[in-house]
């Protein structure tokens, strides 16, 4: 078999970095680019099999990066097959759009109980007050603030992290209607703009793998995605 440098590039990644790949991509890089829908972030299982379903369906052997972080364990027992699989060595999105794990693990340590808004949580309706009203018709509206109060109390701060300044400015008004819902936890909102570096490593490894370091998670053919890899 050729060398992974050799082979063809297939880019998967969820939708919610479209925008950065596209800029950041170098022309005929990449044979083929499949952006996935945000959604299947809110069931991980249906996120493993859609993703397993469009690597198996890669016919020639290539180097696939995959626009994603563990996301749930959704990419947890993924098999490359026949193919070699790249990817940053993150627990989610969050982390990619922020610019590098070290970037997220500052937040945390800083702001330990922060939800964060993407934009493809805004556009997928996945945020506390669309699990608001998606629960009220279920459960009514006594049965479902109990609910969300056992899931969000925790919380102190609400934050919206986009990777450009138009992003904020364009999903802030969305951000600032589930910041509202969510006062009655007592949720600060604040508004982070992120970094493209990590994107912009991950392409450049992918043209050039001997660059590849801890930051990044590289699976052989025959090999496959495991949690472990990701607990540093």
């Amino acid at each position: 078999m050729s060398s992974p440098e050799k082979l063809p590039i297939v880019v998967i990644a969820c939708r919610v970095l479209q925008s950065l790949l596209e800029q950041l991509l170098p022309p005929n890089l990449a044979s083929q680019v499949t952006f996935l829908d945000y959604g299947l972030h809110r069931v991980p299982s249906k996120l493993t099999w859609t993703l397993q379903e469009a690597i198996d369906s890669i016919e020639q052997p290539s180097l696939v990066i995959l626009g994603y972080g563990l996301c749930g364990n959704g990419l947890n027992g993924i098999k490359a097959g026949r193919h070699t699989l790249l990817m940053p060595r993150t627990d989610d999105c969050i982390a990619i759009l922020l610019g590098s794990r070290r970037t997220y693990m500052r937040e945390f340590e800083t702001e330990p109980g922060t939800y964060y808004l993407t934009k493809g949580w805004l556009e997928s309706g996945s945020n506390p007050l669309k699990e608001y009203e998606e629960y009220v018709p279920k459960y009514g509206a006594e049965d479902a603030m109990w609910i969300m109060d056992q899931q969000y109390r925790h919380y102190q701060r609400l934050a919206l992290v986009a990777h450009s300044q138009e992003d904020i400015e364009k999903y802030r008004p969305q951000a600032q209607e589930v910041a509202r819902f969510c006062e009655r936890w007592g949720m600060r909102y604040e508004e982070i703009l992120g970094s493209d570096h990590l994107v912009r490593r991950l392409v450049a490894i992918a043209a050039a793998l001997d660059r590849a370091d801890d930051d990044f998670v590289l699976v052989p053919p025959g090999g496959e995605i495991r949690q472990e890899e990701f607990m540093r």
